[in-house]
């Protein structure tokens, strides 16, 4: 991203989260974020402190240093936010810049918030009559009774068919997912998803190709799909989870996919449909399962999707004439078009 953004049209503050959520300035400087091998890069905790009050009429953000009083750094314009995750993609920085009144790429807090939430977007798709798999929510502890729990374990087995996917209600980049294979794996996989959300989604597996769409809402509002890309995961991995995405070599990708024109232009008006079900804006990428028979099920929608140089968003949008640098500057410029606040 900080490779791709047009100088000349953008001056750039990096902004960087550390682990303990304290928000620092961090190094104009691509090399220090790449991916090495499978070591992830952190945020340096070691940068002056950044804030952004909820303030409307002040939008500037205020430098924080060791010894140093308070200094306003700059008024922000327009916040383009690459996060994945709770607090950052689930509408809570997005409720942030609305009470600062900072314009923001992507979607609003209600919209952020119901892709986040797995169960409450499968809730939104199927009522706007988009074709979702079978799935069980498993409810968190504090808001239910062990009988709550074993009563969902139960529907699971009854009604869904082996293989499940076992995964966290509001996670991010397939953390903490979990393939089973036996009912006997199951409450470990639990478990294992509760580790990171104590709301829980079971899903019967889809026999299918994995395919994406992108979705790009322009600063008029108009909305455009991208030509559809398919996911292959190969070399024994399972499926397609966090190593998946970003540490190996396990996946192969066909931009765009070799699909029939009637199944991808169905693909690409299914995107725009789920785009508009959950109220989203910006842009977004739609995913989905095609089984052999050439039927169609939305998989999730992801209101911030990955923005790395192998994420499947700019790809597909290259592979649509919209290249990289284009990209972020066109959801750079709706974002400004568009009033925080009610719209």
């Amino acid at each position: 991203m900080l490779r791709a953004i047009d100088r000349d049209a953008w001056d750039v503050v990096p902004v960087g989260i550390t682990r303990q959520g304290r928000w620092v300035l961090a190094p104009d400087d691509p090399a220090t974020l790449e991916i090495r091998g499978t070591e992830l890069p952190e945020v340096d905790s070691g940068g002056a402190s950044v804030v952004l009050a909820a303030d409307p009429t002040s939008r500037g953000l205020v430098v924080s240093e060791p010894g140093e009083p308070p200094r306003v750094l700059a008024e922000v314009d327009v916040v383009f936010p690459l996060l994945h995750g709770p607090y950052g993609e689930d509408g809570t920085l997005q409720g942030l810049l609305e009470l600062a009144g900072v314009p923001y790429v992507g979607s609003g807090v209600l919209a952020s918030a119901a892709a986040m939430d797995k169960a409450v977007m499968k809730v939104l798709l199927a009522g706007a009559g988009l074709p979702v798999g079978p799935y069980v929510v498993v409810p968190a502890e504090r808001s239910a009774t062990k009988d709550d729990t074993d009563r969902a374990l139960g529907a699971a087995r009854a009604t869904l068919r082996l293989p499940v996917f076992v995964k966290p209600a509001r996670a991010g980049s397939s953390v903490g997912i979990t393939r089973v294979a036996d009912w006997a794996d199951l409450d470990a996989a639990l478990a294992a998803a509760r580790e990171h959300d104590p709301k829980v989604l079971i899903e019967e597996g889809v026999a299918g190709r994995e395919i994406e769409c992108g979705v790009l809402q322009d600063a008029e509002g108009a909305l455009e799909a991208s030509v559809c890309a398919e996911i292959r995961v190969v070399g024994g991995q399972e499926f397609y989870d966090f190593a998946a995405k970003y540490l190996s070599d396990a996946t192969e990708f066909d931009v765009p996919a070799d699909l029939p024109d009637a199944v991808s232009d169905r693909i690409r008006e299914l995107a725009v449909a789920a785009f508009q079900a959950l109220g989203c804006e910006g842009g977004a990428r739609v995913d989905f399962f095609v089984r052999d028979d050439t039927t169609i099920v939305v998989n999730e929608v992801n209101t911030i999707p990955g923005f790395t140089p192998v994420s499947m968003f700019p790809r597909v949008w290259a592979a649509s004439g919209v290249a990289y640098p284009e990209l972020v500057d066109r959801l750079l410029r709706a974002a400004l078009a568009r009033p925080t606040g009610l719209r």
